[in-house]
């Protein structure tokens, strides 16, 4: 027989993934099941690189079950420049509450961690980057005055980009403003710690977040004022490696410890524990 019929290659049915169930860790570049890292705390279990999470997360993850209770939830910023860029002031800040779930970019309240009360500040930063505006400063210089009210330590979790220029010298004077305001918490012997979280930069990183008495962060965070591009240009000279990270920070003196995310209720707990 001259010829022979070939047999058609049966065609492989293309399984479709549905979107959302694997992540690429922004670190190792593994691909990694998201429901995985959901159970590790958001951290990914090849490398340990800690994701960013929100602040209902953060609350979730360091205050005792149903011991939150928020202060100023309603508090919204108002418009004192005008100012528009793309979009106004105002729209930005509905696109913003839209996509974060959240009033204003920090969440301030009461809570217990292990059974001691605490005042909790955490900011988040899918809201507009984390920025301090007048609203962020007016909590989080609320949350003091709770602290030293009630002699409870105080707690903020920072990650920011650092002040926000939609609102000029307002947002600039929120770094002084929440800087006397924990500054009283020191002249009557109320602990105040501060937690540092990926990014935390600009004036955050320059005013309440450096002022803790014991200052903490959180894996390879990227912690500092300006950041290392603009560092680099300004001083013309390549910058030593892991530059910024909490880790470098940590061997320069310039925090106290490098605390993974599992870890932190507990190692805040001790601390608030020897602290009063």
């Amino acid at each position: 027989m001259w010829f022979k019929k070939l047999k058609e290659p049966k065609l492989q049915k293309k399984v479709k993934i549905p979107e959302g169930l694997w992540v690429k860790c922004d670190n190792c570049k593994e691909i990694v099941y998201k429901k995985e890292i959901d159970k590790n705390l958001k951290v990914c279990p090849k490398c340990n690189y800690h994701f960013r999470i929100s602040a209902k997360e953060r609350i979730k993850l360091l205050a005792d079950e149903g011991s939150f209770i928020e202060f100023d939830a309603d508090m919204h910023s108002g418009d004192p420049l005008n100012f528009k860029d793309s979009l106004s002031y105002p729209d930005r800040i509905k696109e913003n509450q839209k996509k974060s779930g959240l009033p204003e970019a920090a969440v301030s309240g009461e809570a217990a961690i292990n059974g001691f009360p605490v005042i909790l500040t955490v900011m988040d930063f899918s809201f507009m980057g984390g920025s301090m505006g007048s609203v962020v400063g007016e909590k989080i210089s609320r949350a003091a005055e709770a602290s030293l009210g009630k002699k409870a330590p105080l707690i903020s979790i920072a990650s920011s980009g650092g002040a926000r220029m939609q609102e000029g010298i307002f947002s600039l004077m929120q770094m002084a403003k929440v800087s006397a305001a924990i500054g009283k918490l020191k002249g009557n012997g109320v602990p105040y710690i501060s937690v540092l979280a990926d990014p935390t930069f600009g004036g955050v990183a320059a005013s309440f977040a450096a002022l803790g008495d014991v200052i903490i962060a959180e894996p390879r965070s990227l912690i500092g004022f300006a950041g290392p591009r603009v560092i680099e240009q300004t001083m013309k000279q390549q910058l030593p490696d892991n530059f910024q990270r909490a880790e470098f920070l940590l061997e320069h003196g310039l925090i106290d410890m490098v605390v993974s995310r599992k870890n932190m209720k507990k190692t805040l707990a001790k601390f608030i524990e020897f602290l009063s």
